[in-house]
Order: structure tokens, then C-alpha cells, then sequence
């Protein structure tokens, strides 16, 4: 989920007036310049830009607004393929656990994957659409700029909270086997998954509560009328504030929860690798299944922070050395890397997990039934109006 919008590219028109504002700007200052150092009534014109200077500098300018341009244009469509395979793999996920693996949802590790793959189809459906739009597309009312820019923040929350429940509920089924089947009931696993929700609601709409960028409609009130006031367009920046994504999201609701999962993980693979080394033949087969299925959601972490630390690091820069130290290219980078990794996902539950594979499979097999039944009840009634014709 969080995926931070940036202020939208400048069109090629907008850029170079801009440009030419700055070139005006520049020979009026020359101008000021040869007038002080030369008597009243001699301008010293060697002083002034060159025409050659003056078409490098507007070339210069339509060159820079075209990559602009150019760059966002790859960005929008990049999003669109990540948020149809985001959708797509995820509702796969959702299908192959619900439907193609039995009494799934009974077992809490895939009852908090089914959550995750829920907030990764999320995050093809509202986030990524958000991103493209709240890129300064749109002039909305601050709070409500605010409100659908924390929609983000809480499907990024959800993820974080899930991943963090399925690596407790692989360190208690590991280092408390005999507590872990009267305290993993299916009521206590989705009492679970909502409490994980409900955070991520809680911790994600933090911004709604004071902490944000825009000021109060009633002092805007008092410097500029209803009918002068024009509405600046909608960004995340705009409205959500830097030491928030820094102080609050980034350390206290990303890096917090991950230390805890590294730390949880650490101490499974520690267990399981001496376990191993002292269990018999019988026991070693199911050591080995656990070893694997951890192996595989640890992968899936990994890749998270992979994925979303770039972005809050770039959020780092930006507070700490100003708007300059990230360039825009860079910011949309790490954007679409954030949102890539609720597509990759999906790849890496068939890969690693055995029985989510054996539930692909399986889909599969329907949908190719269901394919041939349908061309043949297609061919059956051709057959029969062919029949009634003659």
C-alpha cells in the first residue's frame, strides 16, 4: 500500500513559460546590472544574452519538459500493468486458499494470508488509482485530499500487521505446540485478523487527527474570499507531513514490526536448525515441511522491505536535505517498487508453498473443465439448429 505520490510532471506548455519567466528574469537583471556600472544613457549591449544563448536556453527547456513528460507517461502505464497483476494474482490467492485447499481457513497462517492477499488486491484496486490521481490531477477540498491520501497509509498498515501475525503464529506453533491448538481457534484467529484491521485503520488515518499540512479552512477564510480562493491541486505531500512518514510511519509503524518479525524468524530458524540436528527419522519429515513453509514467509518479508524501504529512505532525504535531494525519476522508482510487491506476491505463494501449488493446479483443472463443457454445449446447439433447420 504506501505508495507516495509526487507532484505531477509539468506539461511541455507549462515548463517552458516557466523557463521563459526565468529567462526574462535573467536578462532583466543584466539589464539592471549594465545600467549601474554605465553612465545613464549608454547600455553596455555585450553585457546581454546572445540570440544564440537565448534559442539554447528555450531548447534546453523544451527538451527538459518532453523527458518530463515522457517520464511520467511510462510511469502512469507501469502502473496500470502493476495494478491488473496486483488484482489478478491476488484474487487468484484469495480463490486458491477459500476454494482449492480444504479446511484452509481453519489453519491461521492462511487465514493472515488471505488477509494480506486482501490488502494487496486493495492496493491494485484503490491505491495505485490513487497514486495516478493524486499526482496533481485533481483540486479537491484539503480534507478530503487528506482522507483519500490516508487510504494509502492504511492498506500499507494492513500488510505490515498481517505479515507480523503469520510470523507469531509460526513462532507459537513452533516453541508452544502444546498451547498453540486451544489458542489458535478459528474465533481467536479471525478475532486476529480484524484487531489487525482495526490498527491499520487507527494508525493509518493518524493524519485526520491534527497531523497533517494544510491549514484550518477558518484561517484560509480570513487572507482570501469564496470567490477569489482557488483549490491548489491534490498531492500526497500537500497534505500529509514529512516528520509523520518519517518519526511515526516509517519508524514506529514499518521498521518496529519488522525488527520484531526479523527477531521472531531468527529464533525459528535457530529452533528448527537444532531440532533437526536431534530428531529422529519420523519427526524430521514435518520439521522439514515447517522449515520450508518458514523459509517461504520469510521470503515474503524480505521482499517487503525490500520494496518499501527505498521509498521511506527517499522520505528521509526529502525532510532532512530538502526538495532537491531526490529527483522526481527517482521518487516514481520507488513508487512503483512499493506497488510491485503486492504483485509479487502471488508468484512467490505458488513457487514456495505446496499447497496453495496443488490449489492452483486444481483451479486450473476447473477452468479447463468448465471451458469444455461450455464448447460443447455451444456445439450441441449448433448441431440441434442445424437439425430443426433441415
Amino acid at each position: 500500500m504506501e505508495c507516495m505520490p509526487v507532484v505531477r510532471a509539468r506539461t511541455s506548455a507549462c515548463m517552458f513559460a516557466y523557463k521563459k519567466c526565468q529567462l526574462s528574469a535573467f536578462v532583466a537583471k543584466l539589464k539592471r546590472k549594465a545600467t549601474r556600472d554605465k553612465p545613464s544613457n549608454v547600455l553596455d549591449v555585450t553585457q546581454l544574452p546572445s540570440r544564440k544563448l537565448v534559442l539554447s536556453f528555450v531548447t534546453a527547456s523544451g527538451c527538459l519538459a518532453l523527458m518530463a513528460e515522457w517520464s511520467w507517461v511510462a510511469y502512469t502505464v507501469l502502473e496500470v500493468l502493476i495494478a491488473a497483476a496486483c488484482c489478478f494474482g491476488n484474487v487468484l490467492v484469495m480463490c486458491a486458499v477459500c476454494f482449492g485447499i480444504r479446511d484452509s481457513l481453519r489453519e491461521p497462517t492462511f487465514c493472515f494470508l488471505v488477509s494480506l492477499a486482501v490488502a494487496d488486491f486493495l492496493v491494485g484496486v484503490a491505491a495505485v488509482p490513487l497514486a495516478v490521481l493524486l499526482d496533481g490531477w485533481v483540486s479537491l477540498i484539503p480534507e478530503l485530499c487528506l482522507l483519500l491520501s490516508c487510504v494509502v497509509l492504511v492498506l500499507t498498515q494492513a500488510s505490515v500487521l498481517s505479515l507480523l501475525a503469520i510470523a507469531v503464529d509460526r513462532y507459537l506453533r513452533l516453541h508452544t505446540p502444546l498451547r498453540y491448538k486451544a489458542l489458535a481457534t478459528q474465533r481467536h484467529t479471525w478475532i486476529g485478523v480484524s484487531v489487525c484491521w482495526m490498527l491499520s485503520c487507527l494508525l493509518g488515518f493518524t493524519p485526520l487527527f491534527g497531523w497533517h499540512n494544510y491549514s484550518s479552512p477558518a484561517s484560509d477564510s480570513t487572507n482570501t474570499s469564496s470567490t477569489s480562493f482557488i483549490r491548489p491541486p491534490c498531492t500526497f505531500l500537500s497534505v500529509i507531513s514529512l516528520p509523520f512518514m518519517v518519526y511515526f510511519n516509517f519508524l514506529g509503524c514499518v521498521m518496529a514490526p519488522l525488527l520484531v518479525m526479523t527477531l521472531l524468524y531468527t529464533r525459528i530458524f535457530w529452533s528448527l536448525q537444532g531440532r533437526l540436528k536431534d530428531s529422529c527419522p519420523q519427526s524430521r519429515a514435518s520439521l522439514l515441511r515447517e522449515k520450508r513453509l518458514a523459509c517461504s514467509l520469510a521470503l515474503v518479508l524480505i521482499l517487503f522491505a525490500g520494496c518499501w524501504i527505498p521509498l521511506h529512505l527517499m522520505n528521509c532525504l526529502l525532510l532532512f536535505q530538502g526538495p532537491q535531494a531526490v529527483t522526481q525519476g527517482t521518487l516514481y522508482t520507488g513508487i512503483l517498487l512499493s506497488h510491485a510487491n503486492s504483485a509479487v506476491n502471488p508468484v512467490i505463494y505458488a513457487c514456495r508453498i505446496p499447497k496453495i501449488q496443488q490449489a492452483y493446479g486444481q483451479l486450473w483443472r476447473r477452468f479447463l473443465a468448465w471451458l469444455n463443457c461450455c464448447h460443447r454445449e455451444k456445439a450441441g446447439s449448433q448441431v440441434i439448429n442445424m437439425q430443426l433447420s433441415h
